[in-house]
């Protein structure tokens, strides 16, 4: 099915091309809904944008271009008001024709669009090792309806959520984990079947209160991020539980399953490259035997 108001802007360019000569058939008709629906369904104000180049009164360039405008298969007779404004007013009987037309077609009577394109859409984005909150399901429903939309209109849809998956939460549940169930085979069946949020909880008031543990929490963020092996496998075990965990909720709310997950560890491997573009430029500040941009 066509446009309406892309038919419409044809056959006003026709019209103005038709009025004024070829040199103004690829000119814009200012085509826009009306306001208000006495005055019709559609506006064109292109004749007060006219009145300097053809040094014509508007209301006597809008007379023109109605003149040579032929929309009498679905609009009523256009009309001018004010100052040029040309008013169209859509026949019933077309109205009609295009709802049958809708309601006959299992799209809608919407194209599929050629050629597709690529698009990604942004999804929640919650932070691994600890609870969603209900400021993450805005963006989960939001995002769903982009998704669903675009993937209707026939484009190549991504669908990403860019986790937060790497830092001190990590570090106080790996630390929990360990201390908690020092036996790795203990620790691997309660991070697969145990709860998120007691284990957060839990970690959280230990990081809070225990000068010892918030250290060994410290220490294994360092080694997360150095490609310790033992801690890098119960990084993946509380990254299963979260994805567990929030794939309940996503679920009540039907939203895809096919969600790409891209942490903050993915780029964890180009980070020596960045600090080296950094420090050749003159922007790296060691801070506390950190390496800072202020």
């Amino acid at each position: 099915m066509k446009s309406t108001l892309n038919e419409l802007k044809i056959r006003l360019q026709a019209a103005l091309a038709a009025a004024f000569g070829e040199q103004y058939g690829d000119r814009d008709p200012l085509l826009v809904g009306t306001n208000n629906p006495k005055f019709g369904d559609f506006q064109a104000n292109v004749a007060m944008s006219l009145a300097k180049p053809l040094k014509l009164n508007p209301r006597a360039i809008a007379t023109k271009i109605t003149e040579n405008l032929d929309v009498a298969n679905f609009c009523e007779t256009p009309s001018i008001a004010g100052p040029g404004f040309i008013n169209l007013k859509l026949k019933s009987e077309y109205l009609q024709q295009q709802l049958k037309a809708v309601h006959g077609s299992d799209r809608l009577g919407i194209a599929k669009a050629n050629p597709p394109q690529k698009i990604i859409v942004d999804y929640p984005s919650p932070n691994i090792a600890k609870e969603m909150h209900v400021g993450h399901l805005r963006p989960a429903v939001i995002g769903e309806c982009f998704a669903r939309v675009v993937e209707f209109l026939g484009h190549d849809v991504q669908k990403v959520s860019h986790v937060g998956d790497w830092g001190t939460p990590f570090g106080m549940l790996i630390a929990y984990l360990q201390a908690a169930y020092p036996d790795p085979q203990a620790a691997a069946e309660a991070s697969t079947s145990g709860d998120l949020a007691t284990f957060y909880r839990q970690a959280k008031q230990r990081f809070d209160h225990d000068e010892t543990f918030k250290e060994n929490a410290r220490q294994a963020v360092v080694k997360l991020q150095a490609g310790d092996l033992e801690v890098l496998e119960a990084w993946e075990r509380v990254c299963q539980l979260s994805k567990r965990s929030y794939r309940k909720l996503y679920d009540l709310l039907n939203i895809s399953n096919d969600i790409v997950d891209r942490g903050e560890s993915f780029y964890n491997p180009f980070l020596p490259d960045v600090i080296k573009d950094l420090k050749a430029i003159g922007l790296l500040v060691e801070d506390n035997g950190a390496q800072c941009v202020f």
